[in-house]
């Protein structure tokens, strides 16, 4: 059963089309929106409104869901997954100066367009928060019920603020409604002041929350102390405070409320949404509230746009199954099935050429021109040979491709366990195997990957070990960009050519150069982030251009 939040947002759209086809002359109020003078009535309003401050940027009843073109939060599928395009883990196939290429390839600037549709979306919504928590009060609800729904509205703005302190800095932190003149006036609050802010609110709000398992089904979706915990120690992270990380993480592990479940490649393709393992997700729902996210990720073969396409540097950060690093030296590798030998994450996340997928076979080859899924330059296809797995699920039988009611995992258990793992070692606490065991080697361990447990308690061998998991793990999840911020090597990691599938001895094979690529592999980009100005974005000019305090 999908979410009570999804289900209110159908009620809303209903009676945002039934109002907007009344006509009635005496009826002063505008037609096509609600009242603030007779809304705030019912506590079934009160969830109406509380459904919009969930769903954010979704369009509503005049504008039916299609596919994404920009990123519309940083809950959407194109603001949060494709993210991992501005990284070493993926490209944008629509080339060069797309939005999430230049935010890392030496060409950002205050005119991305992405950068302004994050910031816009992220204070529409705490704009929908302030003014929910300001009115909420009218309503005849419960005591109760309110202090959890005023908890809910902390906790997505407090995410916002997350979000912006991590991308933009220091941006204004707006905690009411504001006049017009007000807006346009605003000044910054410190990144520190920010983070500060979103920090304390998360840990006030914690308590006021229901676990995860006092939420009924017919209620996921709905912020959980979970939630709050892991954005709290999300956030933690980010600014080094690695105790501090460690003790929100830590909270939840002894919640013993969630756990790692069994079957990896059931968290991203829609049959196991409930999972234990899913600590926030966002909701769709097939037919009245889906997303495109296949239409954009799907192959070309099944009418996908393949704008999400993975690299060839993701694809050789698997481990072989042994858990030695990969090597095209190693006889292991077969380049005409790189997923042999290796870690069983790189088949669930990545489709390559010569896998079966909805039982034909992808031809990504670059020499094979009667093949949709050609690797190209030109061709709506691959740019670097590879596709999604993660998140296109073989089952979906609902024709439209822009009609998918698979859900977005935001945050999962895996996430939590690695990040606690991290923040202790960070923190120079002492690492023994009893830690490792019920951290790192718990995610490795899933019966579907069940990869080999790891044993190195030398702070310098784990956090290589340790980054390598996590990358391998959230794969495409839309964290890398996060974590080469964080760690501070994203000036380095992202520097160079970067390269696709190996295709040896193909003709049509991309090259840099006169030179082929030893190992064969199609060449898809360079990437030139500059150190001391790309840590940061930059406010949108437009923003700047009506108010220069943001400047």
């Amino acid at each position: 059963m999908k979410i009570h939040i999804n289900k209110l947002l159908i009620a809303f759209m209903a009676i945002v089309t039934l109002m907007a086809s009344c006509r009635k002359s005496l009826d002063k109020a505008p037609l096509d929106q609600f009242s603030n003078e007779t809304f705030w009535t019912s506590e079934s309003n009160v969830m109406l409104a509380l459904a919009g401050v969930y769903r954010g940027g979704i369009q509503m009843a005049f504008n039916p869901p299609g596919p994404e073109y920009s990123a519309t939060d940083w809950w959407s599928y194109h603001g949060l997954l494709y993210l991992e395009m501005a990284t070493d883990n993926a490209y944008d196939r629509r080339g060069e100066n797309s939005g999430f290429n230049t935010l890392t390839n030496g060409t950002l600037t205050n005119n991305n367009s992405y950068l302004a549709n994050y910031w816009t979306a992220s204070y529409a919504r705490i704009a929908r928060c302030n003014y929910f928590m300001e009115n909420l009060a009218k309503a005849p609800v419960d005591a109760v019920k309110q202090a959890r729904m005023i908890s809910e509205a902390r906790f997505i703005r407090a995410c916002q603020y997350f979000y912006l302190s991590q991308y933009f800095g220091a941006v204004p932190l707006v905690q009411r409604s504001l006049t017009l003149k007000e807006a346009n006036t605003v000044t910054k609050a410190t990144k520190q002041q920010v983070q500060d802010f979103a920090a304390a609110e998360f840990a006030a709000i914690v308590s006021s929350l229901p676990r995860a398992a006092a939420l009924p089904g017919s209620e996921r979706g709905r912020a959980t102390a979970q939630a709050a915990l892991a954005f709290l120690g999300r956030l933690n992270l980010g600014r080094e405070r690695w105790a501090d990380a460690a003790a929100a993480f830590k909270q939840i592990i002894d919640l013993n409320e969630n756990s790692i479940d069994p079957d990896f490649e059931s968290l991203f393709n829609g049959t196991n949404e409930s999972s234990r393992e899913i600590i926030f997700a966002t909701q769709y729902l097939q037919d009245l509230a889906p997303n495109a996210m296949m239409q954009h990720n799907y192959p070309a073969q099944f009418g996908g746009f393949m704008l999400f396409c993975p690299l060839g540097s993701l694809a050789e950060s698997y481990e072989f199954t042994d858990g030695t690093p990969f090597s095209f030296s190693d006889p292991r590798y077969d380049a005409a099935d790189i997923g042999k030998n290796r870690d069983p994450r790189l088949r669930f996340t990545i489709l390559y050429n010569g896998r079966p997928f909805k039982n034909i076979v992808y031809n990504s080859h670059p020499d094979n021109t009667a093949s949709a899924d050609q690797t190209s330059t030109t061709k709506q296809s691959t740019r670097t040979g590879f596709a999604p797995k993660k998140f296109n699920s073989e089952a979906f039988s609902g024709g439209d491709l822009q009609n998918s009611g698979i859900d977005l995992p935001v945050v999962r258990y895996a996430e939590v366990l690695l990040s606690y793992l991290e923040a202790r070692l960070e923190n120079g606490d002492p690492l023994d195997q009893a830690l490792l065991d019920a951290t790192i080697n718990k995610v490795r361990g899933r019966n579907s990957v069940n990869m080999p447990r790891i044993t190195a308690t030398g702070s310098t061998a784990l956090r290589t070990i340790l980054r390598r998991e996590r990358r391998n793990e959230l794969a495409l999840e839309g964290l890398r960009y996060w974590d080469l911020l964080r760690w501070k090597t994203i000036g380095t990691v992202l520097q160079g050519d970067f390269y696709g599938a190996p295709f040896p001895g193909a003709v049509n094979l991309r090259k840099k150069g006169p030179l082929t690529d030893p190992a064969g592999r199609w060449y898809v980009t360079s990437k030139a982030f500059r150190t001391g100005q790309d840590e940061l974005w930059p406010v949108p000019q437009a923003e700047v251009n009506i108010n220069p305090n943001l400047k």
